[in-house]
Formats: structure tokens, sequence, C-alpha cells
């Protein structure tokens, strides 16, 4: 007791009360993960057992003539405004509904939550989005794509009698999200359900072809350019600062990393500003002025005023390095395949993932001179023309009508 009660003194010294009760938190989540319920439901596993006992045998797209709009079920989680694959997600669903196509969003809520809040929650954050929100537990309609999300909604999506092309879409490589266990190889197993792939950028599709077999099509990152633009304003302010987006909920972003890069970043250069926008980042070893959740227009604003800018994904690419490009800002990435394969981008200041050799990229950038800096920024900014997400959206739709046409047991274009 007297060792612990040293110990309980020596961490409030050091972190203060709210580092004792994060502690506290994650301990109790521990000793309670080994209890919780894993996300596929039992009728789910049966069914599946029944179709790979059967040779994988997927049902086919309802009765679809060539040309014709597509009736698409997205199955999904209940999405928050600050999730990428979400945004993502629901930008294609917003190009497709353009182009003509009936778009069905059915919800896979695991905490029960009514279907009524989370459609009003769709609804006031995108009002533009005419889909029909549903239950997936009440059942998916006959359709002409099944479009799975996540792989927790890829076992819905299996299980289903529902007519209706299987398509996956892929924005990240889910079993790296967890740790070496049941959540990981569950993931995993989903990309051999002889789905049809849709991934968000080349480097999935690479990789769950190379590694599952997985038949799949991907369409490019793209960027709001009107947005995430350059500010050629003479009065703008200079770039004085360095920014990062943080996430500590999501492991993949590397919080821990960033924030033991931007310690040493920040002991070098104390007179350069230290911006840290998104989730809240807690107690930080340096200085920083937090901006918590903005819009898009205030984050190009922000891009704009800084020299550089720290961007970490241990997985596919986030949309963020591009968004800063286009405003001039110069993303420091670790340095890795899926990264480089992506952002295929001279300007990216690539460094291995270790706080020392990420700090010194960003001390290289902030101490060029100013007139190199803007240099820079300008070129940047002009490197950036890549797809727009109409672009992306009609990529999309002509990788579903081809899966459509193809399942249906007909040649594309005949």
């Amino acid at each position: 007791m007297r060792e612990r009660c040293r110990q309980t003194r020596r961490l409030l010294a050091v972190e203060g009360a709210s580092g004792v009760v994060d502690r506290l938190r994650e301990r109790a989540a521990e000793r309670l993960a080994p209890n919780r319920r894993l996300p596929v439901a039992r009728e789910h596993l049966v069914r599946a057992a029944e179709i790979a006992a059967a040779g994988w045998e997927l049902p086919e797209p309802a009765p679809h003539m060539l040309g014709d709009p597509l009736t698409i079920a997205w199955i999904s989680v209940p999405p928050s405004p600050s999730s990428g694959g979400h945004t993502t997600m629901f930008r294609m669903i917003a190009e497709l509904e353009l182009a003509g196509h009936v778009c069905v969003l059915y919800l896979h809520d695991r905490h029960g939550w009514e279907l009524a809040q989370h459609e009003r929650a769709i609804r006031s954050w995108l009002p533009h989005i005419r889909a029909e929100i549903r239950d997936v537990a009440d059942g998916i309609d006959d359709s002409h794509v099944i479009m799975a999300t996540s792989w927790d909604t890829a076992y819905p999506a299996l299980a289903s009698p529902a007519r209706g092309a299987r398509c996956y879409f892929v924005a990240d490589f889910e079993p790296s999200f967890y740790a070496a266990g049941s959540e990981a190889l569950l993931a995993e197993a989903t990309y051999r359900f002889g789905f049809y792939g849709v991934t968000l950028g080349r480097w999935l599709a690479e990789l769950v072809r190379r590694q599952y077999g997985m038949e799949a099509e991907y369409f490019e990152f793209a960027c709001d350019l009107d947005t995430y633009a350059l500010d050629v304003r003479p009065e703008r302010p200079p770039r004085t600062g360095v920014c990062y987006y943080c996430r500590p909920s999501t492991p993949r972003r590397a919080h821990e990393l960033a924030v033991a890069t931007l310690d040493l970043f920040a002991a070098d250069h104390p007179e350069v500003d230290v911006h840290v926008y998104g989730e809240p980042a807690g107690r930080l070893p340096f200085a920083a002025t937090h901006h918590g959740f903005i819009d898009p227009r205030q984050l190009a604003e922000l891009y704009n005023r800084c020299i550089a800018g720290l961007a970490l994904s241990a997985t596919n690419v986030s949309l963020v390095p591009h968004e800063m490009l286009g405003c001039g800002c110069i993303p420091v990435v670790n340095d890795a395949e899926h990264n480089r394969v992506v952002l295929d981008n001279a300007h990216v200041a690539y460094a291995p993932a270790t706080p020392f050799e990420l700090a010194n990229a960003l001390d290289a950038l902030v101490e060029r001179p100013a007139g190199e800096r803007e240099e820079a920024a300008l070129a940047a900014a002009l490197s950036v023309t890549g797809k727009t997400w109409a672009q992306a959206g009609a990529e999309c739709e002509r990788i579903l009508r081809g899966v459509v046409a193809s399942r249906s047991g007909r040649a594309v274009g005949a």
C-alpha cells in the first residue's frame, strides 16, 4: 500500500490529476474488454458458414437494364462528422445521387440508439444527402449493389438474402486498427468473402488483390481545391506556425508519436507557434494553441498561416496532407509505402517514423529563409492537380456499373 501511495504521488507530480484519471479509465477498460461482445451477430455467423459451405455463391443483382439508374444499399455504422471514412462515403453517395442513382443507407447500430436520432444527426450534418435511412436489422431490400463499408458491416451484407452485387467500400486496412487477436482476424476474413472491392486509393486495391485475391478497383483521392487553396491576398499575414491534426482516439494516426515529435521541435523552436486542431489533446508538454474541430474554411485559413503540418498515418493516408498542400502548407509525413503510393507528390516532406527524425524535418522547413518558404508554398499549391470529388464519384459510378453488368452475366457495354 505504501508503494502504491508513492506511485500515485509520483504520477500526480508528473501527469497531474487528469493523467491519473486517464490511467484509471484505461485500467477499467482493460478489465472490461475481454467480456465485451464482438459486433457480429450469431445469425450472421451461421449464415456465413452456410454460404462458405456452398462455395461462396453470392446473390446476383436485382434485374437491371443497361444505362438505367442503380439502386445502391450502403450498410454503415452510424457516422460522425469527424470521421474521414464516413466523409468520403457520403461524398460518393452525393455524387451518385447527382448522377441519378438511388442510394439507401442501412445503419448497423450496436449500441441501442434510436434510428430517428441518427437520422436527425445525418440530416443536420448533410442536408444535401437524399438517401433514405433505415435500420439494417429490419432487413435489406433487393438492390443492384449492396455495399459494405467496414468489416463489421460485411457480415450483415454477406448474411442478407437480398439480391444485389456484393461490393466493399474499403477506405482503410481495418485489420491494422486492432492488436493481433479476434477483431483483427474477423476483419481480415471479410476480404475473402467474394465481394468486389471499391477502394480509396491505389495502395488498398493492390493490397487486397495481392494478399487476399480480392477483385478490386480504386478511385483516386480527391481534394476540394475551391476550399483548400493558396491565399494570395497581399495583406495575408506571413506563415509563422506549424499545425497538427489531433486524433488521440484513432491509434493509426500516431498521436503519441506526434506529441513526442512536437515536443522536440518546440524545444528547438520556441518562437514558432504550434497549432493543434481536432480532438482534445489533453495535457501537452509544450505550448500550443488549441482550435478544436473547425470547419473547412477556417481550416484552410489555418493552413495558410502555417509553414508546415504534421500528418502521420500508420495505414492508408488521410485527406489531411492533400488539403495542406492545396494551401501551401508542407506536410511532414512518416515515410511508408502506403503514404508514398497515394500521395505521390514531390513536395511532401517524408521522414522515418521516429520523433527526432520527424522533428528534424519540421526544423528544416521552418529554418528556410522566408522567401524560400513562400516559393515552396506556391510550388506545393500548384502541384495539387488531382481529382475533384466529382471525378472520383464518376470513377466510383463506372466501377459499380461494371460490377452490376458482370455479376448479371453480361459484359460491360453489352
